[in-house]
């Protein structure tokens, strides 16, 4: 009776260790597959995590080809902020940097080496158009002219000062008017109208701003002048 009660106590324990035994191997189990589900889940969420979309010179919304070169135009707002003058990456005219000035901003660079040349801005509401004149006769041929408006571009312009705009390649500069905002790249010695121009006539019942229009924004890729 003591041996049979004996045996029975041991088949008691080894069942109990056996039990201890699996119930441990099931916690490990688990911990194992948790671990690993956080590993996978992990680098499952790192797959999915979208890729910074390339960044284009001057902010622009593409590339340029190779032998293009890149711009941005961005007229002044209102009478508040000034114009800015993005090429191949490099603000040439802005607020910032303190070079921009009420009526109509010049950026002038040589069309076959993209070298900045000259800067300048002209007051058209109190200013004196002779500078201005004067400035576009000597724009060297084959330069690449950029022009961006602030408040006023118009008050003093006069019929020479927009001829010698529209031999730039200039459409709408024959219709610029006081408050207009105006943006524009052509080149002296052009042989066509331009295709880099925007203009928006200052209008009391489309007006952005209170006496303003909304401000316009151009940008795109010159050819490169190889002759």
């Amino acid at each position: 009776m003591m041996r049979a009660g004996g045996i029975l106590k041991l088949a008691v324990l080894v069942s109990v260790l056996f039990l201890a035994v699996f119930l441990a191997f099931e916690l490990l189990q688990s911990n194992m597959n948790l671990n690993m589900g956080k590993v996978f889940a992990r680098y499952a969420n790192a797959e999915i995590v979208p890729t910074r979309p390339p960044r284009h010179k001057c902010g622009l919304s593409k590339s340029c080809p190779e032998d293009h070169y890149a711009f941005k135009i961005t007229s002044g707002a209102a009478s508040v902020v000034g114009p800015k003058i993005c090429f191949q990456d490099n603000v040439l005219m802005s607020g910032v940097k303190n070079n921009v000035g009420r009526g109509i901003n010049i950026a002038l660079l040589n069309g076959k080496t993209g070298e900045l040349t000259k800067t300048d801005s002209f007051d058209m509401w109190s200013g004196d158009v002779n500078l201005l004149i004067k400035f576009l006769k000597e724009i060297e041929d084959g330069s690449i002219v950029m022009m961006a408006t602030f408040d006023d571009p118009a008050t003093k312009l006069n019929e020479e000062a927009r001829n010698l705009i529209a031999d730039l390649g200039s459409s709408s500069i024959g219709i610029l008017g006081f408050r207009d905002n105006w943006v524009f790249v052509g080149g002296k010695g052009i042989k066509t109208k331009s295709p880099f121009e925007q203009h928006i006539k200052n209008n009391a019942e489309t007006n952005k701003y209170e006496g303003w229009p909304e401000v316009l924004e151009m940008e795109g890729c010159i050819p490169i002048k190889h002759e």
